[in-house]
């Protein structure tokens, strides 16, 4: 039997600082990073996002919370 990787999406937000950005994925608690550039701050939030999910995601100490999405009629 073969084992296929599970593809997710996390959501991510990104705020200029003084030297570039912060990166951080609100689902997962603690996950936050930081780039000099907005790529770069995407490929250091996606390795903090898998070594956040490595590290014992689904545990007790680090729970995904349920993720849903709404709309919001914006006038």
């Amino acid at each position: 039997m073969t084992t296929r990787d599970v593809v997710e999406e996390f959501e991510i937000l990104m705020e200029p600082d003084e030297d570039g950005f912060h990166v951080w994925c609100p689902a997962l608690k603690g996950c936050h990073s930081w780039g000099a550039t907005k790529d770069e701050g995407r490929e250091r939030i996606k390795e903090a996002i898998e070594l956040w999910l490595e590290g014992g995601a689904g545990t007790s100490e680090r729970h995904i919370p349920d993720r849903e999405r709404i709309k919001v009629r914006v006038p």
